[in-house]
């Protein structure tokens, strides 16, 4: 099969893999449909993820069809058109129990990471049975391939965490793909006001589109300085981190108001300053989290009932053999203007 093979940082090629088979009565064969490329796999690239070894097949999101399954699998069986899970889970585990799937004992974040991911024709599933969902009849199936992850995660990471209620004032920090979610998923709860930071134009103009109540193109104390001028000096509810660098948490450290909550959603390959000479008398929760994937079921239904669009988010669409020209594209979000790349195997 081809699959999409992370050399080490900055380095990655297309190669002829052996298709996967069940090492254990628990997993599943898919054949991979669509998929999708992630930031977190630029942060990979980047060498910001160490659990990653050079060699790996990347890609931790997709649809497919169940090709083969473990004598173990209960749920699944050959044919079913499913939703493959970022996270994987074995619902057995402490973790699990406590619905923190990301921490799982046997999973967690793996695909993609420490075992070969979807960015390949075939893929291997562990905890087939927790781990998948069957794709609903007559849904978009590029829809769901919002749901592997970065639904999920926009809105766990940011809105659950954030603590979002109805009549609050939010701010985004940064409008992509992940930022997009969190917008879209917050307005689950009606916040009064939706602020999106960022520092291209067109991205903040897909934001006010998706619901965005005002945008800011500016970065550090400028973005601030415009913040605290829409709040009356009050400062957001919620400051969501959706980009991974110094400056947007520091940001969100500079807008939010007393008693509020900082929701880090972007994966940090270096330090960031936590400025509690200032903090520590402001009553403000800082949540940090990997997505658990707790909320699909829901998203599922959410998504089936048409009540949210995650084809939105997807600007290009590439086939498997093309898909160093999707990374090209991906990694140059600011002059293709991408969002969410669709890749079908």
């Amino acid at each position: 099969m081809k699959a999409l093979v992370y050399k080490g940082p900055g380095d990655k090629a297309v190669e002829d893999r052996p298709v996967p088979d069940v090492k254990d009565r628990g997993e599943a064969i898919v054949k991979i449909s669509k998929t999708t490329i992630c930031g977190t796999d630029l942060h990979i690239l980047k060498g910001d993820v160490p659990t990653c070894s050079p060699g790996r097949v990347l890609g931790h999101e997709g649809t497919g069809v169940v090709e083969k399954v473990g004598a173990g699998v209960a749920t699944f069986r050959a044919g079913d058109h499913v939703l493959i899970s970022c996270i994987s889970a074995c619902g057995r585990c402490e973790y699990c129990r406590r619905g923190m799937y990301s921490h799982c004992t046997t999973g967690g974040w793996i695909l993609g990471n420490e075992i070969d991911g979807t960015q390949a024709e075939y893929v291997r599933i562990p905890h087939a049975d927790t781990s998948l969902y069957r794709i609903p009849e007559e849904v978009d199936e590029e829809a769901l391939v919002m749901l592997s992850d970065i639904l999920p995660t926009g809105f766990e990471c940011g809105v659950l965490n954030g603590k979002v209620v109805p009549g609050s004032t939010i701010a985004i920090v940064g409008a992509g793909p992940i930022g997009l979610a969190a917008l879209l998923t917050a307005q689950f709860y009606a916040p009064a006001e939706i602020i999106m930071i960022d520092l291209d134009d067109n991205r903040l103009e897909t934001a006010r589109r998706f619901g965005a109540t005002k945008t800011i193109n500016a970065v550090g104390d400028k973005a601030a300085e415009a913040v605290m001028k829409l709040t009356g000096g009050r400062g957001v509810d919620t400051a969501i981190e959706a980009v991974g660098v110094p400056a947007s948490f520091l940001t969100c450290e500079d807008i939010i108001a007393p008693g509020g909550t900082i929701a880090n959603v972007g994966v940090h390959g270096i330090k960031v300053d936590l400025h509690l000479e200032r903090l520590w008398s402001q009553n403000i929760t800082i949540t940090t989290r990997l997505v658990d994937t707790v909320t699909t079921p829901m998203l599922l239904k959410t998504v089936a009932a048409h009540k949210i669009d995650p084809t939105k988010l997807i600007t290009h669409r590439f086939k498997l053999d093309r898909i160093l020209d999707a990374y090209d594209t991906f990694s140059r979000a600011a002059e293709t203007r991408a969002l969410k790349v669709i890749i079908e195997a």
